[in-house]
């Protein structure tokens, strides 16, 4: 059952932004409100189910690792395995796929993961309980010499324990999926990746251990924490997630007064499986402030910034704005509006103060709908609506640029789909529709734990 107090919490945070400037968007004035509640509810259904068909159509039906992207010859990613396992869930309760067939799915990956190499060694799947960041679709051996990633990690694991909460029958598979989780988290050596007293480490790799950098400045790792600080086997210390926060940077950007980070994902990722609505950590209780009112005013200033458009891209306006990481055009410099304009290829592309080369990330709006329906739906319509399918694929493809190809030629548009925005767009839609995300995570117990010993109080908690 979806708890209907969430529901209701989430219809409440829909005139949060009335107070702001209000989009310019020009609806057909024959559209009634009740049409366009249709509308929205087709749009969302169509982008819903489309994505989670990705995790069915890219894993490899012997082990359950799922690709990357849809790219020729994609490795396996472990956080787009993450994503799936979180996104079953949400198809067995819109019917999508039968609930049997999704534990089995599951516990394919699972399965592959408790038995795979955690020796460490340059072939390994793993080490101490964490997993390289891409892997060989057949074999599960490392590829690319990624790192041993910590966040990748915790998105899987994350997964690993959305399915678990879910999937609660006493069938055999289902206790055998859940006993699976549990062994899986608790092989985790989070405390192992404190290698400078209370610092967290980004990543190991075999060849030159330790990456030489932690995490600083606010990022998607408060999932990772929260995971870390959670464990009763090898949990991080206490210490560790205030050393971390003490390298946040408060901002007042556009006159909103926010935590900064950049590109929007890093205002989403964690929010997909932790309702953060109402509680605080010491951080945020003295900014008077939440994480998640935190990301609403996040996405406005990326829609200020948008409507301001200070390198004037193509495209950008009120009903088209999304800086995040994702895919864009990969080519040498070009005169662009009479200024040479670089342009990057795979980035983190952020507002305002860059890296900005007129690549709009689609599925960055979508993933705002939790927290700014009121400007995320209208941009959305935007690019579902613009008339092309070209176009209407732009809110499922990893980037859109208006501004690369010539003058009435079509948008540059990234090849392929990938993962990470497949999962992004199955999750947030739902915590818009249902919260059944958050649901799952308020029932974790190691969610729970981690958050309060992290410092959260209030709300929920």
């Amino acid at each position: 059952m979806i708890d209907a107090n969430i529901r209701s919490d989430v219809d409440s945070n829909k005139s949060a932004g009335k107070a702001m400037k209000q989009t310019s968007i020009q609806l057909d004035a024959t559209i009634t409100p009740e049409a366009m509640k249709l509308a929205d509810a087709a749009m969302l259904n169509s982008l819903q189910q489309a994505a989670f068909n990705y995790f069915p159509k890219a894993s490899n039906p012997r082990n359950g690792l799922v690709a990357d992207t849809t790219r020729q010859g994609s490795p396996a990613s472990i956080a787009v395995v993450g994503f799936a396992l979180s996104s079953y869930p949400v198809a067995v309760e819109h019917g999508w796929i039968e609930r049997d067939a999704a534990v089995q799915a599951c516990l394919r990956s699972m399965r592959f993961f408790w038995h795979s190499d955690q020796s460490g060694s340059p072939e390994a799947t793993g080490y101490q309980g964490f997993y390289f960041h891409f892997l060989d679709m057949e074999t599960g051996a490392r590829v690319w010499q990624s790192e041993l990633s910590l966040i990748d990690t915790a998105l899987l694991i994350a997964g690993m324990l959305t399915a678990a909460t879910y999937f609660d029958a006493s069938t055999p598979a289902e206790v055998e999926l859940r006993e699976l989780a549990e062994r899986l988290y608790l092989r985790v050596d989070w405390r192992w990746a404190q290698y400078q007293g209370a610092t967290v480490a980004q990543g190991w790799k075999p060849e030159c251990g330790f990456l030489h950098y932690g995490w600083e400045g606010y990022s998607e790792a408060i999932l990772l924490y929260v995971l870390g600080l959670g464990s009763p086997t090898h949990p991080f210390t206490a210490a560790s997630f205030e050393t971390w926060t003490v390298t946040y940077q408060w901002e007042n950007l556009y006159g909103y007064d926010f935590l900064y980070a950049g590109p929007l994902f890093i205002h989403q990722f964690s929010h997909a499986w932790i309702d953060f609505r109402g509680i605080r950590d010491r951080f945020m209780r003295e900014k008077r402030c939440d994480y998640f009112e935190n990301s609403r005013r996040a996405t406005y200033v990326q829609r200020e910034y948008a409507i301001r458009n200070p390198h004037t891209f193509m495209g950008y306006a009120d009903n088209c704005w999304g800086l995040s990481a994702g895919e864009g055009p990969s080519a040498g410099p070009r005169l662009i509006g009479g200024q040479q304009q670089r342009f990057f290829g795979y980035a983190a592309r952020g507002v305002p103060y860059g890296p900005d080369d007129g690549t709009i990330a689609g599925t960055s709006i979508t993933a705002s709908l939790v927290f700014a329906p009121e400007i995320a739906l209208p941009a959305m319509r935007n690019l579902h609506d613009a008339g092309t399918p070209q176009q209407v694929d732009a809110l499922r493809f990893s980037g859109i640029n208006a501004s690369f190809n010539a003058p009435g030629d079509a948008c540059w548009i990234s090849e392929g789909e990938f993962g990470l925005d497949q999962g992004m767009t199955v999750l947030m839609i739902e915590n818009y529709r249902s919260g059944l995300l958050w649901q799952l995570g308020r029932q974790s117990s190691i969610l729970q734990t981690g958050l309060r010993r992290a410092g959260f109080k209030s709300g929920w908690l």
